[in-house]
Order: C-alpha cells, then sequence, then structure tokens
C-alpha cells in the first residue's frame, strides 16, 4: 500500500512539479477520507556534466519523520532567487513507498548519490515515479532500458536519441511499466500521480484528491486519452444541443434529429461540431457514451448489457467495441482496475 512517498528535488527545482507532488501526497486531509501520507523532500545536488552513469550499488537506510512542508530560506536548493530549506537526507526515500522525481537536466547525469537513491528505492520495491523532464533522471540512472517511457514532448526526441534503449512513448500522458511512471508534461503530471493514488486507494480517493484540485478525476495515459470533453463556454452556439445531449445519452441520436435541437441545418451542425469540440457529432456523442458507461463501471455493479443499455450502445459487445477502440482496454480489465473499492 502506497503510505510514504519520497520527493527528490535536484537544482534547479521546477516549483510546477514539486508543487503538484505537494497538493496531490503532502497534504493532509484524512478529514475527507483521504489516508495521509509520510511525505518528505529530499535534497538532491545539482546535475554533473558527463557521460550516461553507471547504475549505483544499493544501500541499506533509515528514514526519518515527514517534512510536510518545503519552506524558504537563505540556504539550501536554489530556483530563481528563491531556495528550500530544512530537505531531507537523500537517504530517506531508501525506504519509500514511492519515489518521486519533478522536472531534471536534460544533459546532464544527476549526482550518483540521486542515482544511488533511485536504485535502493526501486530494489526495496517502490515506485518510482518522474515528471515531465524527471524521466531523463531515470533514464540516467538505466532504471528505463527495456521500459516504455513518456515525456514532454518537446524531449522525447531527445530522450531516444541519448537513451536508445529506452521505448520512448511520446504520444501519451504518462506511460506505466511496472513500478516506473513517467509523466509527460505539466498538466500530466497530476495525471500520473492520481493515477498511483487510484491504483493504491482505489477511485474514491483520488476522486476526493481531484475535486480538492479541480482536476479531472481520472486521464489515462497509458492507453489512449480517457479525457472528458468539456462543453464549450458559456455563448458558445452549441452549448445547449451538448449539454442536451450529455444529459441524454441513453436516447438515440441522428444528425437530423441534433439538427433540430440546435435550430441549425446539418451541414452547419457538422461544420460547427467540427470547430467547437474537434469531433463530429456522433463522434463526440459516442465519446460521452464511454464517459458514462466509465462511470456506471467505476461505482455499480452493473453487468455490460445493462450498461450498455444505460449509456445508448444497446449490447455489451457495441460496448466493448467502443470502449477498446477509445481507450485501449476492455471493459471488464477496467473495471477491475478503476472500480470504487
Amino acid at each position: 500500500m502506497l503510505r510514504s512517498v519520497a520527493v527528490i528535488a535536484q537544482e534547479p527545482v521546477s516549483f510546477f512539479e514539486l508543487g503538484v507532488l505537494v497538493e496531490v501526497f503532502g497534504i493532509d486531509r484524512s478529514e475527507e477520507g483521504v489516508p495521509p501520507f509520510d511525505f518528505r523532500i529530499c535534497g538532491g545536488p545539482a546535475p554533473r556534466p558527463g557521460g550516461r552513469a553507471e547504475p549505483a550499488t544499493p544501500t541499506t537506510t533509515t528514514s526519518a519523520p515527514a517534512t510536510h512542508t518545503p519552506t524558504t530560506h537563505s540556504t539550501g536548493t536554489a530556483i530563481q532567487g528563491v531556495r528550500l530549506d530544512g530537505l531531507r537526507p537523500l537517504s530517506e526515500a531508501a525506504n519509500a513507498d514511492l519515489v518521486a522525481v519533478p522536472s531534471s537536466s536534460l544533459t546532464h547525469a544527476p549526482d550518483p548519490a540521486v542515482l544511488e537513491a533511485l536504485h535502493t528505492a526501486y530494489e526495496h520495491g517502490a515506485y518510482v515515479l518522474s515528471l515531465c523532464s524527471g524521466t531523463f533522471a531515470l533514464a540516467w540512472a538505466g532504471l528505463l532500458d527495456g521500459r516504455r517511457a513518456a515525456t514532454h514532448w518537446r524531449y522525447a526526441r531527445q530522450l531516444q536519441a541519448l537513451f536508445p534503449p529506452v521505448r520512448v512513448d511520446e504520444d501519451v500522458l504518462y506511460a506505466v511499466d511496472g513500478r516506473i511512471v513517467t509523466g509527460a508534461g505539466t498538466a500530466a503530471g497530476i495525471d500520473a500521480c492520481l493515477h498511483l493514488v487510484r491504483m493504491e486507494h482505489g477511485s474514491e480517493v483520488a476522486s476526493k484528491i481531484a475535486r480538492r484540485m479541480v482536476v479531472a478525476p481520472h486521464r489515462g495515459g497509458g492507453q489512449k486519452q480517457f479525457i472528458e470533453r468539456p462543453l464549450p463556454e458559456s455563448g458558445s452556439s452549441l452549448q445547449g444541443l451538448l449539454e442536451h445531449l450529455a444529459g441524454t445519452v441513453e436516447h438515440p441520436h441522428t444528425i437530423a434529429s441534433m439538427a433540430r435541437e440546435a435550430s441549425m441545418s446539418e451541414r452547419t451542425l457538422a461544420r460547427q461540431f467540427l470547430a467547437q469540440t474537434g469531433s463530429p457529432p456522433h463522434a463526440w456523442l459516442t465519446a460521452q457514451r464511454v464517459l458514462a458507461a466509465r462511470r456506471l463501471l467505476e461505482s455499480t455493479d452493473l453487468s455490460l448489457d445493462q450498461v450498455a443499455t444505460r449509456v445508448g450502445l444497446g449490447s455489451a459487445d457495441l460496448l466493448r467495441h467502443h470502449f477498446v477502440r477509445a481507450l485501449g482496454l476492455n471493459p471488464t480489465a477496467y473495471r477491475r482496475a478503476f472500480a470504487a473499492r
């Protein structure tokens, strides 16, 4: 069970990615039913120039009490004139359940002490998580050799060129390969963190954290994006229609009926749908039906046929078809992984 989290903050520290980790794991929300995490931020030396680092030899260390919040003072790890003080030693990452690395250098290997901390934690059974360019630190450590990994799309080709053994996937929000989780850009780091919470503590806990952060409770990374399609802003010519469709996914809807609802010609409807949602009308509606099915699979014990009927897909076979096409996995596997516990 994921109970303790250690963040390795290397110079220069990325405050956004660090803040994501603090927000998800470092704030006590036990009054809301979220289990508290033993959270500490560990100081890492600045990356060193040079070639690819060799894996470090793991060592066994013990943990100290958690650090719950970073503080800014005149000494410590620097970023743009601000410093983190009171950082815990790297040795405290050794027995954490999760070791997380925010953004890291694209060209320089981490200090050997950082590599050792990563290897020690992984050998002891920890999850290892990187956000954005933090994936490079894991690659320097050799933890990604032969593994599928994600990073920000701007850095994907550079990562692949520097580390040919890594199977870089530049199209995903995050990649999960065993106990290694690598996130892409900034917002994808939130998705990767919530995915780990969801795996270890269930969808209800992840949703409570997401609700406090005002973000979507789940966007999948290892498969195609599980994006909840937002409705256009107020004033959109399609707002009323989209709200109607999203609220009545169980009903049959045709291009003609949608056009009547929107008081448009079918041709204008198709053009406006593509411009405002990025999808043709039926593709958008199918995505909403899959989204509604996800919610039922997470929160109910309904059979696949019952779920399919409630979301307007008619049969379990059609539900499976659209589920696999949209998400990359079947409804049964999705329920098994993400149903509320």
